[in-house]
């Protein structure tokens, strides 16, 4: 699914928010046991070709994040807002952090992955809840 006005899709991006929103999000994983997200042909960390997909864990952890005040346009109604990166297992995404007050964000806070809609854009979008 497209969330795009003009019907385009960003293929990577957009399948992984549909399998995320059909809870099957998955992650690369090489054999050395590095892990990346799609698209990627070869991992990023080796230059392994030889890539399969794995559940991304259910659970995540809050390892970084920053509130903005002042949004660009894209996300004038959403602010203030906190954007964090998050680790699941091997990999780390990055997404609005919801459901918490942007005062009261922390490192180490636990979470789960959603998959939301910009305030401003109405278009899909990462998200972490508090678990």
């Amino acid at each position: 699914m497209s969330d795009d006005p003009t019907g385009a899709r960003d293929a990577g991006y957009d399948d992984f928010l549909d399998a995320a929103e059909a809870g099957e999000a998955y992650y690369l994983s090489c054999p050395e046991g590095h892990g990346s997200l799609p698209p990627r042909t070869v991992c990023p960390d080796c230059g392994d070709p030889d890539l399969a997909e794995e559940p991304l864990p259910a659970a995540g952890e809050v390892e970084t994040f920053t509130v903005a005040h002042v949004a660009t346009p894209a996300f004038a109604d959403d602010a203030p807002y906190v954007t964090a990166i998050a680790r699941f297992g091997p990999v780390r995404l990055t997404g609005q952090l919801r459901g918490v007050d942007p005062d009261e964000a922390e490192a180490g806070l636990p979470v789960e992955l959603a998959v939301e809609a910009s305030e401003t854009t109405g278009r899909r979008l990462l998200a972490f809840r508090p678990r």
